[in-house]
């Protein structure tokens, strides 16, 4: 469903984010992540002379290659465009994210590593999607292995023990996964604190 009608209004400005993850050959992960900036009008920009209508003022790549522990493995990042002739000398900081685990605390230990002076803001924003695509394209993957394991075990007559119940970090992230409605119930059910008679 759209957003309703809008307002008469003029188109100014475009911000695009693309995150795409990848499985290695090599068993790791790559995350890749790709932000461009911009307008509808042409401008002066001191560092860059004129920048037409629809050139990017700021494009940034990312990329963290992620273990399936979710620690980062390896990063790199790659300004293409900027407002300032000084931004792209902050790109090889984002290796300092190497060694940091995608999950709870990860925004903050991102800012004690590429905040402020140490970083670009358009890259470190970019992390948080980046980080978010690493979750739903290994996840899901790793589940599914895990499931199909399970099934072959079976069919083989191999009986590892009573079957472990699936946690979730998700549950209580959003409204969706809070811990009394239908989906945590369905996918979660050691996790579920609503009404176990409800339907």
């Amino acid at each position: 469903m759209p957003l309703s009608s809008p307002a008469e209004r003029d188109h100014i400005h475009t911000r695009k984010i693309t995150c795409t993850g990848y499985r290695r050959k090599d068993g790791l992960w790559d995350i890749e992540g790709h932000i461009t900036d911009t307008k509808t009008y042409g401008f002066e920009n001191n560092d860059r002379g004129e920048i037409p209508p629809g050139v990017p003022i700021h494009e940034m790549w990312l990329r963290i290659t992620v273990r399936d522990d979710m620690v980062i493995h390896a990063a790199e990042a790659v300004t293409d465009h900027a407002p300032f002739s000084a931004c792209d000398e902050i790109a090889p900081n984002y290796e300092n994210l190497v060694g940091l685990k995608i999950g709870p605390g990860l925004k903050q230990q991102i800012r004690e590593k590429v905040g402020g002076i140490y970083g670009c803001t358009h890259l470190t924003e970019l992390m948080g999607p980046v980080a978010t695509t690493a979750f739903q394209t290994i996840f899901p993957i790793r589940v599914r292995e895990a499931e199909e394991r399970r099934k072959q075990a079976e069919q083989d007559g191999v009986t590892s023990g009573p079957s472990r119940k699936r946690r979730s970090p998700l549950v209580n992230s959003c409204h969706g996964w809070r811990s009394d409605g239908a989906a945590v119930k369905r996918i979660a059910p050691d996790m579920y604190t609503g009404d176990p008679s409800s339907g």
